[in-house]
C-alpha cells in the first residue's frame, strides 16, 4: 500500500478553528494568534468569565468568533457543539483539543473520583473532540487535529500518575490517529503537542491531595513551586504549535525543557526514573 501524504495547511487565512480550553493560557494564545492570521474561531471552556475575556480580546481583529460553555467530559455536549460550529461557520478546518486539568496525589491515596475527573477531561475530552469534529474536517476537504499532550506524556513523574496516564494516552491515541489518517487519505492530518512548563493558570486550579506530603512534597506551596518551572510563555507556545500545523509535524515539543525531557528519556529510558526521584526529593526540600 502506498501511503497517502496529507498536504500541509500552509495558510490559516479564512479557515475555521475550534479550540477547547480557550478561556486562558495556551487556548487563549492560540485564539489570538489564529485571529491575527485571519482565521475564524469557535471557542469553548467551562470558565464562562474567562471565555468572555478571550472573546473580548478578539474583537476588532476582523474574524468571526463564536464562544460557548462546553464541558469536554460531556460527550453529547461536545458532539452538539461540533455540529453547531459547522452550521454557524459553514465549515471547520481545525480542532485544538487543549482543555486540561491537573492533579497531584500518590497512587495509593488517590481517590477514584479525582482520577476519573482528570481522565474525563484530559483524555476523554481529547477523544470526544477528535471524533466529534473529524467528520466536519473531512467534509471541509482540508483539516488538522491538534491534541495537547505534555512532557508528562514523555516521562513519568512522582505524584503525577493520573496526569501521566492521561497524557501518555493522548500521545498514543494521536500517533495512531495520525497513521490512520495518512493511510485513509481524507485530507485531514493530526499533530501531538508536548508542552513543557508553560506560563498558564493550570497549577492554580489543580487538585492537590494531602498524600503528596508522604513524598516530601508540600501540599501548601506546590502550586507556587510548579509555576516557577513554567519558563515558556503561552504566546510562544501558540506560535510553535501553529508552525507545527503549518509544516504538518507529527509531534511538536514546546520549550527547551520539553526538548531536555525528550532527550533524557530517549538516552536513559530506565535511568531517568531514578533522576526523577532524586530531583523530586531535592526540589521538595
Amino acid at each position: 500500500m502506498i501511503e497517502y501524504q496529507c498536504p500541509a495547511m500552509k495558510s490559516f487565512d479564512d479557515k475555521v478553528a475550534a479550540i477547547t480550553g480557550a478561556a486562558s493560557g495556551i487556548g487563549r494564545a492560540l485564539a489570538l494568534a489564529l485571529a491575527r492570521r485571519n482565521c475564524h474561531l469557535a471557542l469553548s471552556d467551562v470558565d464562562e468569565e474567562g471565555l468572555k475575556e478571550t472573546a473580548d480580546q478578539l474583537s476588532g481583529l476582523g474574524v468571526r468568533v463564536t464562544a460557548e460553555r462546553v464541558d469536554v467530559a460531556d460527550r453529547e455536549a461536545v458532539y452538539a457543539w461540533a455540529d453547531r460550529v459547522a452550521a454557524d461557520h459553514g465549515k471547520v478546518n481545525m480542532i485544538f483539543n487543549n482543555a486540561g486539568v491537573a492533579l497531584g496525589s500518590t497512587v495509593e491515596k488517590m481517590s477514584y473520583g479525582d482520577f476519573e475527573w482528570l481522565m474525563d477531561v484530559n483524555f476523554w475530552g481529547v477523544v470526544h473532540g477528535t471524533k466529534a469534529f473529524l467528520p466536519h474536517l473531512k467534509a471541509a476537504g482540508e483539516g488538522h487535529i491538534v491534541n495537547i499532550s505534555s512532557v508528562f506524556g514523555l516521562a513519568g513523574i512522582p505524584s503525577q500518575s493520573a496526569y501521566n496516564s492521561a497524557k501518555f494516552a493522548v500521545r498514543g491515541f494521536t500517533e495512531s490517529l495520525r497513521q490512520e489518517l495518512d493511510m485513509l487519505g481524507y485530507g485531514v492530518s493530526a499533530t501531538c503537542v508536548h508542552p513543557g512548563g508553560i506560563k498558564t493558570r493550570i497549577a492554580r486550579s489543580a487538585r492537590m491531595d494531602s498524600s503528596i506530603t508522604d513524598l516530601g512534597i508540600s501540599d501548601v506551596d506546590t502550586r507556587e513551586k510548579f509555576e516557577k518551572t513554567f519558563i515558556t510563555s503561552a504566546e510562544k507556545a501558540a506560535d510553535a504549535i501553529l508552525e507545527g500545523v503549518r509544516s504538518d509535524q507529527r509531534r511538536v515539543l514546546v520549550g527547551p525543557d520539553a526538548r531536555v525531557f525528550d532527550w533524557v528519556v530517549r538516552l536513559l529510558p530506565a535511568t531517568y526514573q531514578r533522576i526523577a526521584v532524586g530531583y523530586s526529593r531535592f526540589s521538595a526540600k
